[in-house]
């Protein structure tokens, strides 16, 4: 028997399409959300001496290295605004997708719910259908923004959270700040937690700026933050985030942690401290490329005219195209492998199924594969949607 909770959780999507991918050599992937970049070199230095220490062998405490902890206070009072005061504390997890699911444990019973904005992170979704909480989906604007009304009409008695991914997965849309105060405060107002998922806090282009709703005055009570190295230090193996948690959750969140995972990896929190030291800089220096390669890819997806509609895309490394197409999007994203060597992950995934849609991932490749994938799949999807629909 297989539990029924688990056959409600959709079927991770990204395995699906590196299956795709294997069978189909020399394919290019715009799929997966990750850095073309490896980690600073002094992450790799600060493990190579691993073996001398005889307490990293050992398990450890369930919060995190107290080093660790401390550097992340630091660097979140520097860059994000949160000062970790009594009324808070922060959690090393094992990536920020498992900060996620022990905040979902800690906060709700089965049969409440959790607002998010629709289109969701698959993820999140998951692990809140997994732990019986019912994922509620709020409508986006045209650009894939929060509408602050649609929010406070999905709020009931059973509401727990409201979710927020500022830069977003999967439509690569900026959050402002005044929309996320907005959100916050209701939030606060309505007696139920804000989620802030800040995990590609430095992917900003084109003058956008990024904003933590946890730095905002009276926000600690009822603010959770969530972060990662994945993203900006090339450490998506290493699985080491945190989170920023208020202090009525603690034991809750304890609990959770000494179950799962009983305390982070002591090799990877090693890592996080070295990339902590070297700072936020070594991201940094590879935003200008990854800004060119988001423009590059907007042009080229122009030239497909009204048939393909992306919004506006300032943050992460994503570009979510709608598009003017009768194929099913899964079936959309086999043909693009299987004819055209090129991946992309299908909107269904992130729960789009009134249109074809897919997520485009940029951030992976050096710019020029990005260039012959962008290349290929326009191509691909020019002579799909001439084909299926008779459009030149």
């Amino acid at each position: 028997m297989i539990s029924r909770r688990l056959q409600q959780v959709q079927r991770p999507v990204i395995p699906d399409v590196a299956a795709l991918i294997r069978a189909h050599p020399g394919t290019i992937s715009l799929g997966q959300g990750v850095v073309h970049y490896p980690p600073p070199e002094a992450v790799l230095r600060a493990v190579a001496g691993v073996d001398a220490d005889p307490g990293a062998h050992q398990y450890q405490g369930v919060f995190g290295q107290p080093n660790l902890v401390a550097a992340l206070e630091s660097k979140l009072a520097a860059e994000n605004g949160i000062h970790v005061g009594a009324d808070q504390f922060v959690m090393v997890t094992a990536g920020s997708n498992m900060a996620f699911c022990h905040c979902v444990l800690a906060i709700a019973d089965p049969g409440d719910e959790i607002v998010m904005m629709s289109p969701y992170y698959f993820n999140h979704e998951m692990a809140a259908v997994m732990a019986n909480v019912q994922p509620v989906l709020v409508d986006t604007d045209r650009e894939y923004q929060p509408v602050l009304e649609r929010i406070a009409g999905a709020i009931t008695s059973r509401t727990r959270a409201v979710v927020t991914i500022s830069p977003n997965n999967p439509a690569g849309v900026v959050y402002g700040a005044e929309v996320l105060t907005a959100i916050n405060h209701l939030c606060r107002d309505r007696g139920v937690y804000h989620i802030c998922d800040e995990a590609y806090e430095y992917f900003t282009y084109a003058g956008a700026r990024h904003f933590s709703p946890g730095s905002l005055p009276g926000a600690a009570a009822h603010t959770i933050s969530l972060y990662s190295f994945s993203k900006a230090y090339g450490m998506a193996s290493w699985r080491v985030g945190y989170a920023v948690v208020p202090v009525h959750l603690r034991d809750a969140m304890a609990k959770i942690q000494d179950t799962v995972l009983i305390c982070p990896p002591a090799v990877s929190q090693r890592g996080a401290l070295a990339a902590l030291e070297v700072g936020s800089r070594y991201c940094r220096q590879f935003v200008p490329e990854l800004e060119q390669v988001r423009s590059l890819c907007l042009e080229r997806l122009a030239t497909l005219g009204d048939r393909c509609r992306v919004g506006g895309a300032n943050g992460a490394f994503y570009l979510l195209a709608r598009l003017d197409c009768s194929l099913p999007a899964m079936a959309l994203v086999k043909e693009l492998i299987t004819a055209h060597g090129v991946a992309v992950i299908p909107g269904t995934a992130f729960g789009i199924a009134d249109s074809c849609c897919v997520r485009i991932a940029y951030g992976a490749l050096s710019r020029q594969t990005v260039e012959t994938g962008v290349e290929r799949l326009v191509t691909g999807l020019r002579a799909i949607m001439e084909r299926r629909s008779g459009w030149r």
